[in-house]
């Protein structure tokens, strides 16, 4: 078992940046890949971005390659999403979430584990 838990959320103009942080406890955090989601008022949950076990490998959907960066510290429990350029079609909940694969999957379904969420919401 592996607890979740988000935090960085906030309310931030158009161009703007926030960093989301992730903390987790229970099982090693090392051995899950890791990942961000986010959802939209009306829309479904979808992937962001995703990180290999140790770092090495990272992975973006297309709407925010280049403006958002992941990252993990395996020493801290914790892994983070800096969010640079900030649009309003950027407003979501977002969500971690660890898989127990060693490869990097983008399918909701394959992800074991959530936080709870926090929101984000980017004013024009």
């Amino acid at each position: 078992q592996v607890q979740l838990v988000e935090s960085g959320g906030g309310l931030v103009q158009a161009g703007g940046s926030l960093r989301l942080s992730c903390a987790g406890s229970g099982r090693t955090f090392s051995n899950y890949v890791l990942g961000w989601f986010r959802q939209a008022p009306g829309n479904e949950r979808e992937f962001v971005a995703a990180i290999t076990l140790s770092g090495g490998s990272t992975y973006y959907a297309d709407s925010v390659k280049g403006r958002f960066t992941i990252s993990r510290d395996n020493a801290k429990n914790t892994v983070y999403l800096q969010m640079n350029s900030l649009k309003p079609e950027d407003t979501a909940v977002y969500y971690c979430a660890a898989n127990r694969d060693v490869v990097i999957t983008t399918a909701l379904a394959t992800y074991d584990y959530w936080g709870q969420g926090t929101q984000v919401t980017v004013s024009s």
